[in-house]
């Protein structure tokens, strides 16, 4: 089915071909492809492909089209279809597309997420939706009060369900699925795996399909992948001499902490640049202002923690920048998967100091690709010269650090609580 050369292929009604007309979608990618006509069937799904490859449609898509093949109350919606997502910002994603995608069926798509009043989402609520799109805590939270009831259930999604476990939702997920009525068709998507995945698979689907796109914890053949020698205290340096230099559009800079992502950004804007920060500290509001800035283009760069390394969905954006490697080598592929997405090429750039040199190594391991370290290269009108004389941005002049300030960007052990600290994935289930 891989082989689809339009969406008029996939027995989808007539409204929705209409409306992927009308949004401009032409040919399947290879995950809908696979996934639509297996959801369509019936099946209990466990799916493998790599992040900015059409994941929601997949999903959305015939979940939309069997859940309109069915009458549904014109005044309160049971809840039908929830998709479960690790993050505000993918919750908010998925709901927006899936409302779209919905849209002249009449569909009601809510989502519920925590860090905002919940007093608003309750009185939302009371007209009832089709399709909830939440995060673990939040719904739990709906369900224990009996604010929600999960028993009219027909579709459950567990969307990105390998960060759902590197976050620590195991315990809220099992609670959930204890409102959950059965039968109902589990569907399971993931851009990563390891055998954790396939523990959670066992227990929540039933004799699923297994469909894979990539190869497993791959990245994208649309980025390329540069691997600059840094030292830690001349980063900042760096990653300004290159967006400056190298004219650079839109940016995504992941940094390991919260404070260090402000002292990034503050150091930018000094440096006359156009830029911004989200992380956890910073309020649902302005987190949602700020994405929508970078999503429309307003925002040059953003610096963010890798709370936004899913649910960003930016079909240009031409640069992902590690100005800190992560601890975890799958958060790696997590982040440049918010480049080359819908066919389009991107650049990863990673300013690896020698203190991160294990990390770089982990993460080659894992994408079993070779990332070779170089010298930050030459720019000459916007090009870089990639040639064995490369040189250094020069320095600028420092006064001597003070003992007490010794790095202006040390080396930082502790990461955002999204960051799990180990490098593998314990099991989400005792045997």
């Amino acid at each position: 089915m891989s082989d689809l050369s339009s969406f008029s292929d996939l027995a989808l009604c007539t409204e929705l071909q209409k409306t992927l007309q009308t949004l401009g979608y032409k040919k399947p990618t290879p995950i809908q492809a696979k996934a639509i006509p297996l959801v369509l069937k019936g099946e209990d799904l466990l799916a493998e492909a790599q992040t900015g490859t059409g994941k929601t449609a997949s999903f959305a898509l015939p979940i939309i089209e069997k859940l309109s093949q069915s009458t549904a109350s014109t005044e309160y919606r049971q809840i039908r279809a929830l998709v479960l997502a690790p993050t505000r910002e993918l919750a908010i994603q998925v709901a927006d597309n899936t409302l779209e995608y919905g849209r002249s069926l009449n569909m009601r798509v809510m989502s519920i997420y925590g860090g905002v009043r919940v007093d608003n989402q309750i009185r939302k609520l009371k007209r009832g939706a089709d399709i909830i799109v939440a995060t673990p805590g939040r719904l739990l939270d709906l369900l224990q009060q009996k604010v929600i009831t999960l028993k009219h259930l027909e579709f459950l999604v567990l969307d990105e369900a390998d960060r759902m476990l590197d976050l620590g939702f195991i315990e809220p997920i099992k609670k959930i699925m204890e409102f959950a009525a059965e039968p109902r068709q589990t569907l399971l998507f993931s851009a990563t795996a390891d055998e954790s995945i396939e523990v959670l698979a066992e227990f929540y689907l039933n004799n699923p399909k297994k469909i894979k796109v990539s190869p497993r914890n791959s990245t994208s053949n649309q980025v390329k992948q540069y691997a600059y020698a840094v030292d830690n205290s001349d980063k900042a340096d760096v990653l300004s001499y290159l967006i400056k230099e190298g004219r650079w559009g839109q940016t995504l800079v992941f940094v390991r902490t919260k404070k260090r992502v402000d002292e990034v950004t503050d150091y930018l804007k000094k440096e006359g640049i156009d830029a911004a920060s989200i992380h956890g500290d910073k309020t649902q509001r302005e987190r949602i202002r700020m994405l929508s800035e970078f999503t429309s283009g307003e925002l040059q760069i953003l610096v963010a923690t890798d709370v936004a390394a899913r649910g960003l969905d930016i079909e240009s954006l031409p640069h992902v920048v590690n100005f800190d490697l992560p601890n975890v080598p799958e958060a790696y592929v997590h982040r440049i998967g918010r480049t080359g997405r819908a066919g389009e090429t991107g650049e990863a750039i990673s300013l690896v100091s020698p203190a991160e040199r294990e990390f770089l190594n982990r993460i080659e391991k894992l994408i079993k690709q070779k990332i070779k370290l170089r010298p930050v290269p030459y720019i000459e009108n916007g090009r870089l010269t990639e040639s064995p004389e490369s040189l250094r941005p020069p320095k600028k002049k420092r006064s001597k650090p003070s003992r007490k300030n010794k790095d202006r960007y040390p080396p930082q052990e502790k990461y955002e609580s999204s960051i799990s600290v180990k490098a593998v994935r314990p099991s989400p289930f005792k045997k």
